[in-house]
């Protein structure tokens, strides 16, 4: 495969990835016009991401085009950079939250979380997040916890499934509270917590309500929204990963 083939596939891939941010773009003005906060909140990083997705591809798009060698270099240079920044926030989130693995139930397929296992640096930031109001609101709204009760028709079926860290600590009291669970979405909260957990006061039935306002959802739900994110960075950074390798082994080729 020769120089010129090299460039034709980078070209190629990266007027879809062009594609593919033009309609990232489309979809976040899209979500722009809700009323729904929980998707008008989200507005701004999907335009970022399209954008950003757009400036990487035009810029491997133009050089591949034109055969210039400096903007190729520009665009091998990006995609390396946003390699690091995957890989230190990657180490990053393990060593802060290493700790946080999760404490595992005798009886439960799934583990428990509690924010005194993370760093007190997380903390701190969790401690400050704005976004905790919106993230809760959306969660109530996605009806996840709710519909519990219709994925497990049965006690027993509830009691033996692996729920997601989501649901184990957003949906339910924790175990250590001793709340019989009449069903999926329905604790028995007559009966007196045996912990001195802050959670098991703050679980209630109610819809909107559940442990969406306990540690233990607070920290799972910021978290998953934080990693989300880097995932859809990640995503995109695949689509281009295969040429930035093949015009590096062929550049370096070329100019030997």
């Amino acid at each position: 495969m020769g120089m010129g083939t090299s460039t034709f596939v980078i070209r190629w891939i990266n007027f879809l990835t062009m594609l593919l941010a033009i309609a990232v773009i489309i979809f976040g003005v899209w979500m722009s016009t809700h009323h729904d906060n929980c998707r008008r909140s989200l507005t701004l990083p999907v335009l970022g991401l399209g954008a950003f997705i757009f400036l990487i591809s035009i810029i491997g798009f133009l050089g591949a085009l034109k055969d210039n060698t400096i903007l190729l270099w520009i665009y091998l240079i990006m995609l390396c950079l946003i390699l690091v920044g995957i890989l230190v926030f990657t180490v990053l989130a393990f060593i802060i939250t290493n700790n946080g693995s999760g404490h595992t139930v005798t009886g439960l397929r799934f583990k428990e979380y509690q924010l005194k296992d993370y760093s007190s640096w997380f903390l701190k930031q969790l401690n400050n997040t704005n976004n905790w109001k919106r993230l809760k609101s959306c969660l109530v709204k996605s009806e996840d916890c709710n519909n519990l009760s219709k994925k497990y028709k049965t006690l027993k079926q509830y009691k033996s499934a692996k729920l997601t860290p989501i649901e184990a600590g957003c949906c339910r009291p924790p175990s250590e509270c001793g709340y019989p669970a009449v069903n999926a979405s329905y604790y028995d909260l007559s009966f007196h917590p045996i912990s001195s957990n802050k959670d098991c006061k703050l679980y209630k039935n109610s819809r909107a309500i559940k442990c969406y306002n306990c540690d233990s959802c607070n920290q799972l739900y910021t978290l998953w929204d934080a990693v989300q994110g880097a995932m859809l960075l990640e995503e995109a950074q695949k689509f281009e990963n295969a040429a930035a390798k093949m015009f590096l082994k062929k550049e370096i080729k070329y100019g030997s």
